[in-house]
């Protein structure tokens, strides 16, 4: 018997609760009270992690399609990196002022009319051709306008975070949500190449609005900015998700948000900021270059370099939730500096080695193999990031996290229209080793970062004890 509309709702939603609190009890997280706790928060963030995915097909196509669009549109590699550039400097322009709508008018709309504004850019370079007069710059102002769009999705996520997940938890949930990099843009090899080969480029782009679209109109429908305001959620969750919240403390600004000087003259803020640039730098030549490295000058067939170009992602896609996890278990046995910052360092510096040794591999497959160890080694540290700037930021999550993603896409604007430049004139490899040394300096950031508000910021004392470790 299907029974009335509310009672396939309460069932619907039951269903999911069971779900959710099956996914904890792996995962080790939850209040640990009865059966009735809602899990609404975990919804959210696995909802987040498909609009995750969502976003990197979106970003990624171009990447396998663009051999296909330059023959078509007749543009050299230089031209190519331009366009792929467009798309990040939008998407890094757009990082603060989109987390400080997010702070101002809630995530649910941000990032709900965001994915819907990035679905008509995704849609609309379908509609060119070689004979759009100003090619070229349309071409650049579409792939913008789409980075506009764009620009909302992590500093929106991160509001949602500090609002609606305890401290514990914050590493998991990150881990999650950046998985979502690594499935988005894992999948996105197989399935553009197939439908490259079977219905052409545009086909790909079409497929990834319509998803956009969906993913929207869902986000909208089962989101809310707080615990407070969700229907669907119980009282023991809100309870357990205020009680697990960082003091507010004594932030400044209209609703408790912090000023822009205070965020651009902080340290703590400053070095994760650069440290995300060198991130950009090297997570983009995957995002970019890696597949035309692998059939350009590893000199593999389009269906060799489709399956070889998904290995970092998947790569990223582990390594994300469980360097969320490991982070969360450090985080809870010796605090914040070892969890957080160290975990970062090393795993960054992890990074530096593996992309070093992937370029002086001779064979494409191990190389391949390699630089995916270095992929799954950045995305440990991606948690990291995203915890300590909504652990400072707190009801400026969007703006801390916005400015910091910033960064990271500057670094990764750099790498788009650099990295040919650079093996134009001394050799793949030499591109590859610059973004090694970038990730160096990037993990030495981390050292001096102590994860705290900005309000209770004061100068680094020395560590006697675990306990001291904050």
């Amino acid at each position: 018997m299907e029974g009335t509309p509310g009672e396939r709702h309460d069932l619907s939603v039951s269903g999911v609760n069971r779900y959710l609190r099956y996914i904890e009890a792996l995962m080790g997280t939850g209040s640990g009270e009865g059966t009735r706790t809602s899990r609404i928060r975990w919804l959210l963030i696995f909802w987040i992690f498909a609009v995750s995915a969502i976003a990197y097909l979106d970003r990624v196509n171009i990447s396998i399609a663009g051999q296909a669009i330059a023959k078509e549109f007749r543009l050299n590699n230089v031209e190519l990196g331009w366009v792929f550039s467009a798309f990040v400097v939008g998407y890094a322009i757009f990082q603060a002022p989109g987390g400080a709508l997010a702070d101002k008018l809630g995530p649910r709309k941000v990032l709900g009319l965001g994915v819907i504004w990035w679905g008509v850019f995704t849609a609309i370079i379908t509609a060119l051709s070689p004979l759009t007069g100003g090619l070229l710059f349309c071409l650049l102002a579409v792939r913008f306008f789409l980075g506009m769009g764009e620009a909302v999705v992590y500093p929106a996520s991160n509001c949602i975070v500090a609002a609606w997940i305890p401290t514990r938890e914050r590493g998991l949930a990150n881990g999650i949500i950046f998985a979502g990099v690594g499935i988005g843009a894992g999948i996105t090899s197989p399935l553009i190449t197939y439908l490259l080969i079977h219905a052409g480029w545009r086909s790909s782009f079409w497929v990834s609005a319509a998803l956009g679209f969906i993913a929207g109109g869902v986000w909208y429908v089962i989101a809310r900015d707080k615990p407070q305001q969700h229907p669907w959620i119980s009282a023991d969750e809100v309870a357990f998700i205020e009680k697990g919240l960082p003091e507010t403390g004594g932030a400044k600004g209209a609703a408790g948000r912090l000023s822009w000087r205070s965020i651009l003259t902080n340290p703590n803020i400053l070095a994760v900021t650069f440290s995300y640039f060198a991130y950009g730098y090297a997570a983009y030549i995957f995002f970019s270059w890696f597949f035309i490295y692998l059939s350009s000058v590893r000199k593999l067939n389009l269906r060799q370099s489709g399956f070889y170009t998904m290995l970092p992602f998947i790569a990223m896609a582990l390594g994300s939730p469980l360097g969320g996890w490991i982070s969360d278990r450090l985080t809870k046995r010796w605090g914040a500096r070892v969890g957080r910052c160290y975990l970062a360092a090393a795993a960054i510096a992890l990074c530096a080695v593996f992309i070093a040794l992937g370029t002086r591999a001779g064979d494409a497959r191990v190389a391949t193999i390699i630089l995916a160890g270095g992929a799954g080694a950045l995305y440990l540290s991606q948690s990291s990031f995203w915890s300590v700037s909504a652990d400072i930021g707190k009801s400026s999550a969007g703006s801390v996290s916005g400015f910091m993603n910033m960064g990271g896409q500057v670094g990764g604007a750099l790498t788009a229209s650099l990295t040919p430049v650079i093996a134009n004139h001394f050799g793949w490899g030499v591109s590859f080793l610059v973004a090694a040394g970038l990730c160096a300096a990037g993990a030495l950031a981390w050292l001096p970062v102590r994860p705290q508000t900005i309000e209770n910021y004061t100068s680094v004392a020395p560590i006697t004890s675990p306990q001291q470790i904050t």
